[in-house]
């Protein structure tokens, strides 16, 4: 049982080391589109741009206050927007990465080699995992410098660790994503679907008083609101350490079925494609 025990310690740590390969890949590959990666914030500001233009039309007393503090509607869109296209690029570079492996003709190659599928789902991801929540702080504060926002800079620790609880539920949204990709090859907008689903009830862009009673009462349970509340608490309540604590409790168990089912499918399906022989197929 002991030299069962030593023999596995290399085999993780062989893994662990391959993951650094997929992110230097994956960096690679992001730095060689610059004039992608420079017009994806062009596009995210002119976003901004047109709320703050709607913000104009908004009365701030329809409103919600944060943290006893009444916040501008541009205020309250942004950060739903940053976390909306946090959803989005997590989603769309989980599914897009095994997608793009397909069409390569390497993804059989890749799943052949003696590399685990955990590693190969955890490293085809875990650059975005860097990157996504750096590109997003470096959005929220290029337009509160632009737009002079009263983001509160004390709270980003807390937003950090909230997006922490959080993206484990959107990776395993992707994962999902990816196992339906590699069953049906462009069925991943069902997914898509459902994320768009729970956007429309998450509060991300309008207060959720707006809508039926009924549905504000489901929202409630979508973790896309949870996180949206969290952030917009932490970076313009200025309500402290203390505000977070429920919504991760909330997360943390959504995050983990969210990530079980999510590996569920793809082992289901990768193990269904090997059986058939139409695992490089596309």
């Amino acid at each position: 049982m002991t030299e069962l025990t030593y023999a596995a310690a290399p085999s993780r740590i062989k893994e662990l080391r391959k993951l650094s390969a997929f992110v230097r890949r994956d960096f690679l590959v992001q730095w060689s589109y610059r004039l992608s990666f420079l017009t994806s914030f062009v596009g995210l500001f002119g976003g901004a741009l047109i709320f703050y233009f709607i913000g104009q039309m908004v009365d701030p007393a329809a409103i919600p206050t944060v943290g006893g503090k009444q916040v501008s509607y541009l205020e309250f869109a942004v950060v739903g927007m940053t976390l909306g296209g946090f959803v989005h690029l997590g989603l769309e570079r989980v599914s897009a990465a095994l997608r793009n492996e397909q069409l390569m003709g390497t993804l059989e190659s890749l799943l052949t080699t003696p590399t685990s599928s955990q590693t190969i789902q955890v490293g085809s991801i875990l650059f975005d995992l860097i990157f996504i929540p750096l590109r997003m702080g470096l959005l929220l504060l290029m337009l509160g410098l632009v737009f002079g926002l009263g983001f509160d800079i004390g709270g980003v620790p807390q937003s950090l660790v909230l997006l922490v609880f959080f993206m484990p539920f959107v990776w395993g949204l992707g994962i999902l994503a990816a196992a339906i990709t590699l069953t049906f090859r462009r069925g991943a907008g069902i997914v898509g679907l459902a994320t768009a689903a729970l956007t429309l009830i998450s509060g991300l862009y309008f207060p959720l008083a707006l809508l039926p009673n009924w549905l504000e009462t489901v929202s409630a349970a979508n973790p896309l609101t949870i996180a949206a509340s969290g952030l917009r608490e932490a970076l313009l309540g200025n309500t402290g350490w203390g505000s977070i604590g429920g919504d991760i409790l909330i997360l943390l168990p959504l995050s983990i079925v969210s990530i079980l089912v999510g590996a569920l499918a793809f082992k289901l399906a990768l193990t269904r494609e090997r059986r058939l022989g139409t695992l490089g197929a596309y």
